[in-house]
């Protein structure tokens, strides 16, 4: 199966956010190059949530280009299989932090935003990955800081899209 196979597979079983969801098919059907940054309309990305519930607390980066607290995420790379495993190394090469496992049921959330040029629009598909206990972080390239925040942190230093995911996340924990 293609990436782009495993990604409308993995939109149409997501069933939340139905209108964005829809937005998000509808993209990739108008653009079969949908999900790799050279599609100048827009193109899905993947990204996920460090988490460390034992601790109650959760690892983000601080962009280089953005200048903001993010959870770990990017682009999709022709080598990745799937949206989880592409949100899986994602956050596996911004934190540094290896033995990061998806939390279950796919998804998280879905979350629409421009960015500046060359990108125009990112699909963002939303994981959370666990942290195993103690895990050790690194600063990459693409950040200035990486750190961990209290689940009450995070609405002082993130933005409202980082704060819903963290709060979706939160909701899977307790189910």
């Amino acid at each position: 199966m293609s990436l782009y196979d495993d990604a409308v597979l993995v939109l149409k079983g997501y069933e939340d956010q139905t209108e964005l969801r829809q937005a998000y098919l509808d993209h990739m059907a108008e653009h079969p190059d949908g999900l790799w940054k050279a599609c100048q309309a827009g193109h899905v990305t993947a990204s996920a949530l460090v988490i460390d519930p034992e601790g109650g607390r959760v690892l983000l980066t601080l962009h280089k280009k953005l200048q903001m607290w993010l959870q770990m995420g990017g682009h999709c790379e022709p080598g990745d299989a799937t949206l989880a495993a592409a949100a899986l190394r994602e956050a596996t090469e911004e934190s540094g932090v290896s033995g990061l496992s998806l939390l279950p049921g796919g998804p998280v959330r879905l979350d629409r935003h421009p960015i500046p040029p060359p990108c125009h629009c990112h699909f963002d598909v939303q994981y959370a990955v666990v942290a195993p206990p103690d895990a050790a972080h690194t600063i990459s390239d693409e950040s200035l800081d990486v750190r961990w925040f209290g689940y009450d942190e995070v609405p002082g230093v993130a933005d409202a899209s980082v704060i819903r995911l963290l709060e979706a996340t939160r909701a899977r924990l307790a189910a």
